[in-house]
């Protein structure tokens, strides 16, 4: 390796301005954790609804309808995260992928692993965005980490 001279022109910011920073401020925390979840659980409802094909459970247009309203809505309610009433509707699609367990009983399991998900999500999200909002209130003017 060698070290370019001194005198390089290309080395020297004495005169160079520095970019403009732009800060850009966090999303709230539940609304991400609540998204990823929804997202998540769109998967695992089309696995199931294919496991449910499979197992020939019930008519195939019954299982491809339910499960293709389950999946959209669970991928639409995911954008609807941190408007009213959206924290509300996730919570009763909690209970919907639940009672699908009627169908496919692995997804009793699945749903309930979801649901706590879903529970700690909703806690802990908002315990990050109180904490955020308390050191954004201590710290004006700072960004914080």
């Amino acid at each position: 390796m060698t070290t370019p001279p001194a005198d390089d022109p290309a080395d020297s910011q004495a005169g160079a301005a520095l970019p403009e920073v732009r800060v850009v401020r966090k999303r709230a925390a539940t609304v991400q954790f609540t998204q990823t979840i929804l997202v998540l659980e769109a998967f695992v409802v089309l696995f199931a609804t294919l496991v449910a094909f499979g197992l020939r459970v019930a008519p195939s247009s019954t299982i491809w309808t339910t499960g293709g309203v389950l999946t959209v809505t669970l991928l639409i309610l995911s954008g609807l995260m941190g408007r009213p009433g959206g924290y509300v509707v996730g919570s009763v699609v909690q209970v919907v992928v639940l009672a699908s367990g009627l169908v496919v009983t692995a997804m009793i399991v699945i749903g309930g692993v979801f649901a706590a998900l879903w529970v700690v999500a909703l806690r802990l999200g908002g315990r990050i965005d109180r904490e955020r909002a308390e050191w954004d209130a201590a710290h004006p003017g700072q960004v914080s980490a």
